[in-house]
């Protein structure tokens, strides 16, 4: 009997974001594990402070010894935004002896190499490239890397060759058949694997599985962005899209220089990825068409393009500050454009519409996907899902990266293509699969929560961002009292000082009353012979949250606070 694989997932079922899960082969204390992508991802409206989200990394630390490598698909954060933190984490790192590997292309280990290198962490990593078509062997398995089509260039789907035959991680993808740099997704090969001895389990990207038909080319949009800058050929013309999105900045640049501009990135990943991507050869932008942001100024309007950071509306980044007027580079006016060259991804439209308000206040002209088609998306649509699900015909299949209603749907798709309902798996983050000779089964759960980054990881928990929350939205009640425990006696107090629950100046009677009722309570309880400081502190919160929540029907955070004299 071949030994049995496992495929533990660790984010990206559930949510848009943090994808990651490991796959490991073997018995006992032998098993290996490679990791496949580790990714962020953004922050929820609600999450008051948050940076970043990322997998919880328990299951990897716990066997951080048996971590063969990270294979990575692509550049995106929510595939490799992750690894910096990972690699930081001490109970991970404490366990290996040597630098953990780390397989990509030449451009996705660039990108995800300027994020180590900023956190001073490249000393725990072994960047390794690959090529297309290469089948590398990592530890007791084989790992081949086919292209596919993305909006990132050199994206991969990753084929692991196992004990228990091929599991296929088709990457983020979709089929464009017409893609800036004519490498299109190796359909070939997936039909060779498929063909030979045949596909055991299929984890496809369920990113766009609700959407019918096929993504647009992303060679479409450049038409429309070349119409763009010749309508507006007397402005200035700034651009926002994801740095990573190589092929979007390409046709943009193509479309400056077609009209006589020069370009200036403006934000340091921008500059960072438009640097790596012409050192690599997958930019073709002339040297005497880039100039330094600090010089665009000695220009007309008119000849001037800005490739910015910002298109998701964050506050702090480039574009958020040309929003509100203080990036010290660039002024925005009457006389700019500025063109949102993307979509927002979901939980992120209210920070774009704020960003497209303050530059709409500013007098800036702003295009966006919900005037021209100047965004093409880089995942697959049902009928090419529907396609891919044709050519690999896999055994078992199992919808990975999207929201729940994501994952459901793209499994009506597996059952619609032919493949058995019941060897159609939907999972969640934390479902751990194991593949035998007699097919694929659940086999528990690992850790699989929430790692929330505020400033540091590990800095807040679960509790904290409950508690922000409840600050948020309902305020808090600070009570002050000062007993003697010698006497029984309360000697000054109760003070109660508050934020967002009532404005003190203009409810000084409900704020005696609530003094009133929470003396009672503690001259009560001294009375009744309690000493116990934090007895009586739950006694001062307990009388303190009835009243609050009989007089105003609101639930703010109450803090007691009983000195002894």
């Amino acid at each position: 009997m071949a030994d049995p694989v496992r495929i533990v997932f660790l984010g990206g079922l559930g949510e848009i974001g943090r994808n990651c899960l490991a796959i490991e082969q073997g018995r006992g204390d032998d098993r290996r594990i490679v990791v496949v992508d580790c990714g962020l991802m953004f922050p929820d409206a609600d999450m008051h402070g948050i940076d970043l989200v990322l997998p919880d990394f328990t299951y990897l630390r716990e066997h951080a010894d048996r971590v063969e490598a990270i294979v990575a698909t692509h550049g995106h954060e929510d595939h490799v935004g992750g690894i910096q933190f990972l690699l930081r984490d001490d109970g991970f790192g404490a366990q290996r002896s040597s630098p953990l590997p780390l397989y990509a292309s030449p451009l996705t280990l660039g990108i995800a190499r300027h994020r180590i290198e900023e956190a001073r962490l490249a000393d725990r990593i072994d960047f390794r490239p690959v090529r297309d078509g290469d089948i590398v062997p990592i530890g007791p398995f084989r790992v081949e890397f086919v292209p596919v089509t993305h909006s990132v260039p050199h994206a991969h789907a990753i084929a692991v060759h196992t004990s228990q035959g091929v599991i296929l991680h088709s990457g983020d993808f979709k089929l464009d058949l017409t893609p800036v740099d004519g490498r299109r997704t190796d359909l070939a090969r997936l039909g060779q694997l498929a063909a030979g001895d045949g596909i055991r389990v299929l984890l496809c990207d369920s990113t766009n599985s609700e959407e019918p038909g096929h993504a647009p080319s992303e060679s479409s949009v450049g038409q429309v962005l070349r119409n763009l800058f010749a309508e507006h050929r007397e402005r200035r013309i700034v651009t926002a899209s994801f740095a990573s999105h190589l092929h979007r900045i390409q046709q943009i640049a193509d479309a400056a220089i077609a009209t006589g501009r020069v370009i200036a990135t403006l934000g340091l990943s921008m500059r960072k990825n438009v640097r790596l991507g012409i050192d690599l050869g997958v930019l073709r932008i002339p040297e005497s068409s880039l100039v330094d942001i600090e010089d665009i100024d000695r220009y007309e309007p008119g000849r001037v393009c800005v490739i910015s950071t910002g298109s998701q509306g964050e506050p702090m980044s480039a574009l958020g500050l040309l929003a509100r007027g203080e990036n010290k580079f660039v002024k925005l006016g009457d006389h700019d454009t500025v063109i949102l060259s993307s979509h927002a991804i979901p939980g992120n439209e209210g920070n774009v519409n704020r960003v497209i308000d303050g530059l709409i206040r500013l007098g800036v002209e702003v295009v966006h996907s919900g005037i021209a088609d100047v965004h093409a998306t880089g995942h697959a649509q049902a009928d090419e899902i529907k396609t891919y699900l044709s050519i690999v015909r896999p055994e078992w299949y199992v919808p990975v990266h999207g929201e729940f209603r994501h994952l459901v749907a793209n499994a009506k798709l597996g059952t619609l293509m032919g493949v058995p309902r019941d060897r159609v798996l939907v999972c969640e983050d934390g479902d751990v699969l194991e593949l035998t000779d007699e097919g694929l089964a659940t086999a528990g759960r690992v850790p699989a929560g929430y790692l929330y980054v505020d400033g540091i990881v590990g800095d807040v928990g679960s509790g904290v961002l409950r508690d922000r929350r409840v600050l948020a939205e309902e305020g808090v009640v600070v009570v002050v009292v000062t007993v003697d425990t010698q006497t029984g006696k309360v000697l000054t107090g109760p003070e109660i000082i508050t934020r967002g629950w009532v404005y003190a100046p203009e409810a000084e009677d409900l704020l005696d009353e609530a003094c009133d009722v929470v003396a009672s309570a503690v001259e009560r309880s001294l009375a009744e012979g309690v000493r116990d400081v934090e007895q009586l502190e739950r006694d001062v919160r307990r009388a303190a949250g009835k009243f609050v929540n009989e007089r105003t029907r609101r639930r703010p955070m109450i803090v007691p606070v009983v000195m002894e004299a």
